[in-house]
């Protein structure tokens, strides 16, 4: 695969990052430490080399253990990414991602706190925002549309 530059950002747009992607492997941790930084039962990550991402807006780092730290925006609260200061690599989310189904996830860390109930949901029903009446009415009230 060839790189490739991607963009993303947190949820209000105040933060925005350009990164150059050599792979679409990515992961899922699922280290205590992840899952409460994101409230997540686990947190999906693309590794890359820090100088392959230039931020238009330096990200807060809030400092999550004595060995790594995390970019996140202050103003809407969006988990960011994971990086060890002492490293060359960091790890970004997948889903600040404008396109995150490029990744494809290819393993699993920290699996002794993995919650293997949540691993394969394939067999629940699924249900569309745009069938949930309660919310389809919050939204057209709120923008005239449903979200993107």
């Amino acid at each position: 695969m060839t790189s490739r530059t991607m963009t993303g950002g947190c949820q209000c747009g105040r933060i925005r990052y350009a990164a150059r992607i050599d792979s679409a492997e990515a992961y899922l941790c699922h280290c205590r430490m992840c899952q409460r930084a994101t409230g997540g039962v686990s947190v999906a990550f693309v590794n890359l080399p820090k100088a392959d991402v230039t931020w238009n807006v330096e990200p807060d780092w809030y400092e999550s253990s004595p060995i790594a730290r995390r970019p996140f925006c202050s103003r809407c609260g969006t988990p960011l990414g994971f990086a060890y200061p002492d490293s060359h690599n960091m790890d970004l989310t997948i889903g600040s991602f404008d396109e995150p189904g490029f990744f494809e996830p290819r393993h699993h860390f920290a699996i002794e706190t993995r919650l293997d109930q949540w691993l394969d949901t394939t067999g629940l029903p699924g249900y569309r925002i745009a069938d949930h009446t309660p919310t389809v009415e919050r939204w057209m009230q709120a923008l005239g549309k449903l979200p993107d």
